[in-house]
């Protein structure tokens, strides 16, 4: 059964000097709906933080994201184009953000802000790895709105025709990962939450996303076009794959290091 991409125009409104886009909702959307969540997760811990800090962290969260999700995207994926243009850098109008360096500039608030606040690092970075799928979710979404990500083409009887790019039918990429590293993992991680509360120890959460993130990641690409203007290292994984190798590893490691612990 193939399916049309319906035409959707990126833009949702404009105002002549500055677009609002589905892409820029996506994060808004992601970002308001994790706070509420974080606050009432917080709720049920012995590291209460004041609900005035998650506040205030939201201010950081926003900039280490953007921040690092674009210089991500320029080092991993147009580092060629920064050489030849480095303004390119803040070119943020022209597009391009990647979740990696997303993730970096969000540990670097994490850890920034819980330094500051004498809050513990881990007890925050479980709250940010609880909501950060809801953020990946609408993420996925807008990459699907915008044509973006595109599967690879395939005869499986579920698939989705791009009418901007051919008439090839194509596997949903953006909507399988939507599913799994968004709906399917924050549902795993808040019932893995509210089931283990009592003696959780801080840190098991984060590990477990970066995990299970990477796996999602990884074995989805298999089905995803390659950057075209990066395409497969050795012939065989893509850039997005070859990051989330060293991120399995550090979420594993760090299961392993809290579980073995005898307190947080």
């Amino acid at each position: 059964m193939n399916f049309i991409q319906p035409s959707i125009d990126p833009v949702i409104i404009s105002f002549g000097f500055v677009d609002i886009r589905w892409y820029s909702l996506a994060y808004i959307l992601g970002l308001i709906i994790g706070l509420v969540i974080m606050k009432r997760l917080n709720k049920f811990s012995n590291n209460f933080i004041d609900p005035k800090h998650l506040d205030n962290f939201f201010v950081w969260a926003v900039i280490g994201i953007i921040i690092g999700g674009r210089i991500g995207y320029v080092l991993f994926y147009q580092f060629n184009l920064f050489i030849t243009n480095p303004l390119y850098i803040i070119e943020i109008w022209n597009g391009g953000m990647s979740f990696h360096g997303g993730l970096i500039g969000i540990i670097v608030s994490i850890y920034l802000f819980s330094k500051i606040n004498r809050i513990n690092f881990f007890y925050l970075s479980d709250l940010v790895s609880i909501v950060a799928p809801i953020g990946i979710f609408f993420g996925r979404i807008a990459n699907f709105i915008n044509t973006e990500l595109i599967g690879k083409p395939t005869d499986f009887y579920i698939s989705v025709i791009y009418p901007s790019i051919d008439d090839i039918p194509r596997h949903p990429s953006q909507l399988y990962e939507a599913m799994f590293e968004g709906l399917i993992l924050f549902i795993f991680l808040i019932t893995f939450f509210y089931k283990t509360k009592d003696f959780l120890k801080h840190g098991i959460i984060s590990g477990l996303f970066l995990c299970c993130y990477s796996f999602f990641r990884f074995i989805i690409e298999f089905i995803r076009e390659p950057d075209i203007q990066i395409g497969l290292l050795f012939n065989f994984i893509s850039m997005g794959q070859l990051l989330c190798v060293p991120v399995f590893i550090i979420g594993f490691i760090i299961i392993q290091y809290h579980a073995s612990r005898k307190n947080n």
